[in-house]
C-alpha cells in the first residue's frame, strides 16, 4: 500500500470547518468557542465555518453527517475538531467513504479524534495529530501552540523546540480568566532519548494510546502490520491517567500485533499526571513520568531495541501543544536529538 498523502494547505481567506465529531463543548462553554473562532478569524486570517452540530449535543449519525458534508463542500479546505470525547468509535461507521476519498481534506485534532486520523489514514489521507479549538484557542493560547498550528494549517517544516515549561491542564471554562490570563505552569523536564543515535524519517501512525487500543480491539480499520513498516510511531497518554503497568500492556499489545517492530521510531508524549482536583508538585510530576518512561523503554527493549525513541515530546494533553503530521512525515534524529514535522 502506498502512503497516504497529506492534503495542500490552506490558504489565507479559506474556509474551515470546525467540527465537533465527538463531545460538543461549544454547547456548555460557548464564550470559549467564540473566542477560538475570533482567533481563527483575526491571527490566523481564514474563516471559520460551523455545521448543525458543532454546538449541539447530537447522536453518532449526525455527526457523521456533519463529517461527511464537511468534506464534500468544495469551499470548505480543512477540517478543524473543537475538542474530543470518548464516543467517536461509534461515528466512523456512519461516515461516507467514497465521498471523503474524492474530496480529501487537512483534518486537525487528537485524543478521541484518533479514531478519525486513524480511519482516514486507513483510506489514504493523511492528517494533523494536535488542536482543538476549545483547549488551545479558545483559552488564552500558548505561542508555540499557535507557531505550530500555522504551519499545521499552511505548510511548511517545522523544528518542534522543547518548552521551558508546561502544565496539564488550563483553567476551568467557567473561570473568566480561562479569556484573560495565561493558565500557572510548571518548569518542564527535558526530553529524554533512547535508542541508537541516527536520524530516521517516516510516515506517522498512532494518537491516543487508549484509543489505538480501541482501535486493535475493534480491527476494522487497521491494515496488516507489514503497511506500517518504517513509521513514526505518535504515542500520547490522555488525561485519565492509566499506571505505568497499564500502559505498558497497551504497548505489550502493539508489540504482539508487530506494530513496534514495524515502527523505525517512537515519540512518547509528556503525559498528564494531575488535574484540577488533584495537583501535584513539580518533584512528584517528574517522578510520576520517569516511572511512565520507564515502562515505555521496557516495552521498546523488549518488541524493537533498534527504535530511536524520544520521551515528553509536547504534542499530548499537556501544554504547549505541538502539532505533527498523521501519515506525513516526521523527521527523528536521535543524534542531533532534534524532531522536524513535514506538513507540506
Amino acid at each position: 500500500m502506498s502512503s497516504p498523502v497529506l492534503p495542500p494547505p490552506v490558504r489565507p481567506g479559506d474556509r474551515v470547518a470546525v467540527l465537533s465529531p465527538s463531545w460538543a463543548a461549544p454547547a456548555h462553554f460557548p464564550a470559549i468557542h467564540d473566542r477560538a473562532m475570533a482567533r481563527l478569524r483575526d491571527e490566523f486570517g481564514v474563516e471559520p465555518v460551523e455545521f448543525p452540530t458543532t454546538r449541539r449535543d447530537a447522536t453518532p449519525a449526525e455527526r457523521a453527517a456533519d463529517v461527511t458534508a464537511a468534506f464534500a463542500d468544495p469551499t470548505i479546505r480543512a477540517i478543524v475538531s473543537t475538542i474530543g470525547g470518548e464516543d467517536q468509535i461509534t461515528v466512523l461507521k456512519h461516515l461516507d467513504a467514497d465521498v471523503i476519498q474524492a474530496n480529501p481534506k487537512r483534518f486537525l485534532g487528537y485524543s478521541d479524534n484518533t479514531n478519525l486520523l486513524n480511519y482516514l489514514w486507513f483510506h489514504g489521507i493523511a492528517g494533523v495529530h494536535g488542536g482543538s479549538t476549545q483547549v488551545h484557542l479558545g483559552p488564552v493560547p500558548d505561542g508555540a501552540h499557535l507557531e505550530s498550528l500555522r504551519a499545521a494549517l499552511f505548510g511548511g517544516d517545522l523544528r518542534l523546540a522543547e518548552p521551558a515549561r508546561s502544565r496539564d491542564v488550563g483553567w476551568r471554562w467557567d473561570d473568566p480568566r480561562a479569556l484573560t490570563d495565561p493558565a500557572p505552569d510548571q518548569p518542564a523536564e527535558p526530553w529524554t532519548w533512547s535508542g541508537p543515535a541516527r536520524p530516521v524519517t517516516g510516515v506517522t501512525w498512532g494518537g491516543c494510546l487508549a484509543i489505538v487500543e480501541w482501535t486493535l480491539a475493534a480491527n476494522r480499520w487497521l491494515r496488516p502490520a507489514p503497511a506500517y513498516d518504517g513509521m513514526v510511531l505518535l504515542l500520547e497518554a490522555d488525561e485519565d491517567p492509566k499506571t505505568p503497568t497499564e500502559n505498558y500492556w497497551m504497548l505489550r499489545n502493539l508489540g504482539e500485533r508487530g506494530l513496534l517492530a514495524a515502527a523505525s521510531a517512537l515519540l512518547w508524549a509528556r503525559p498528564p499526571v494531575s488535574d484540577h482536583d488533584h495537583p501535584v508538585s513539580p518533584e512528584s510530576a517528574a517522578g510520576l513520568r520517569a516511572e511512565q518512561r520507564d515502562a515505555v523503554l521496557r516495552a521498546a527493549r523488549e518488541y524493537n531495541p533498534d527504535l530511536v525513541v524520544a520521551l515528553d515530546v509536547d504534542f499530548g494533553h499537556t501544554s504547549p501543544q505541538l502539532l505533527l503530521p498523521y501519515g506525513g512525515s516526521v523527521t527523528v534524529d536521535g543524534e542531533s536529538r532534534a524532531i522536524t514535522a513535514h506538513f507540506g
